[in-house]
């Protein structure tokens, strides 16, 4: 009979506010453009815009011939560093590359070869004295030894490296000694791939 009236409970302002706010940012976020209208692209962070269409025949060709050319430098250049990616059929591997760590670590006999061989040329000429001469062809003749003999020290070495190293490569022996003959006859600055090792440096 004397029933207390329930107390109606205040209602916050604040959290419907909130609410609205949720409400709209969701709706924003869920935003689907009308009929017609194009959608927003979304940037990714690093990756580059692509690159306009070239507008004319002669652009694209220039682009094509940018693109070799820069694709050649990076060839080349990872030639030059060893990277096995970019080296031809004759120089992959890991016992070639061993082989021309050897080489590239010693004062190899057929380096010193190239430049004898200029004063045995000059000494063979047919202005000079017959002693001249004749030193010039022993010169020649003791030079050769000693290539022979520097080579099947260095093939030894790389061969018994590799055998060590390397137990389940396949590889042609016969090519390697002509490969590695080629490598130490050659200036060092004109190798190729360069090389990675000083000289001296124990391999």
């Amino acid at each position: 009979m004397f029933r207390r009236k329930p107390v109606e409970e205040p209602v916050d302002e604040t959290a419907e506010a909130v609410t609205d706010e949720q409400a709209e940012a969701a709706q924003r976020k869920s935003y689907t453009p009308k009929k017609g209208e194009a959608t927003p692209k979304r940037v990714i962070a690093g990756r580059r815009p692509a690159a306009a269409a070239p507008a004319t025949r002669k652009e694209a060709l220039k682009r094509s011939r940018d693109k070799q050319r820069q694709d050649r430098m990076e060839q080349r250049a990872g030639m030059m560093a060893g990277d096995q990616r970019y080296l031809s059929a004759r120089d992959k591997g890991p016992i070639r590359a061993l082989a021309r760590d050897v080489i590239d670590s010693r004062i190899n006999v057929g380096t010193i070869f190239i430049f004898v061989l200029i004063a045995i040329l000059i000494g063979s000429l047919q202005s000079m004295p017959g002693t001249v001469q004749a030193a010039a062809n022993l010169l020649f003749l003791f030079m050769i030894v000693a290539l022979f003999v520097d080579s099947a020290f260095v093939i030894r070495k790389i061969r018994k490296l590799a055998r060590e190293r390397h137990p389940d490569a396949n590889e042609r022996w016969g090519s390697l000694y002509f490969y590695t003959i080629m490598r130490s006859i050659s200036f060092r600055f004109m190798r190729v791939p360069k090389p990675r090792v000083k000289i001296g440096q124990r391999i």
